[in-house]
């Protein structure tokens, strides 16, 4: 099977009952998703799928063969990080780092559905307009957890990034 991961082509053979997450880690050696309850409900092993987030963890890999899958592997490098990756060491948004990987890649899908004005259940107006405030931030982050909360500092990160 060919999958796109990270703008590079990367061929793999899997069992079609292998999820997305398995199969970056297991089988390509992507290991920065990280699998933490493998149910879907921490968000440690989001993804941005064709520029929309997911627990990557839930889903099968056969069914993103055409995708456009970013890990955190694709977003920056220890090198040349991304704009959100230095604002989570510059507001101490991490501490164990195990959820950073995934925090990263939703808060940067979030981003950009921001931008795109897609609203969330807080927001005022369905109408566009979205501003990421605190709540905002939060509503849109729920489905990502930090074990050791880390929540304060990540949200400044955000929001430090998204009024840029």
């Amino acid at each position: 099977m060919q999958f796109t991961i990270n703008g590079q082509s990367h061929q793999a053979e899997v069992d079609i009952r292998t999820s997305l997450l398995d199969l970056c880690r297991e089988h390509l050696g992507l290991t920065g998703s990280k699998k933490g309850c493998d149910h879907g409900q921490c968000g440690a092993c989001t993804m941005i799928v064709n520029g929309r987030r997911i627990n990557s963890c839930l889903t099968l890999a056969v069914m993103h063969q055409d995708d456009d899958i970013v890990t955190i592997e694709g977003i920056g490098t220890p090198e040349n990080l991304a704009p959100l990756q230095r604002a989570f060491v510059s507001h101490d948004a991490f501490q164990c780092g195990y959820c950073t990987p995934g925090q990263i890649c939703s808060a940067t899908a979030m981003i950009e559905e921001a931008k795109m004005g897609w609203p969330s259940h807080v927001s005022g107006t369905l109408d566009g307009g979205v501003t990421l405030d605190n709540e905002e931030i939060s509503e849109r982050m729920s489905g990502n957890i930090c074990r050791c909360a880390a929540y304060p500092n990540i949200v400044d990160a955000i929001r430090e990034v998204a009024g840029a």
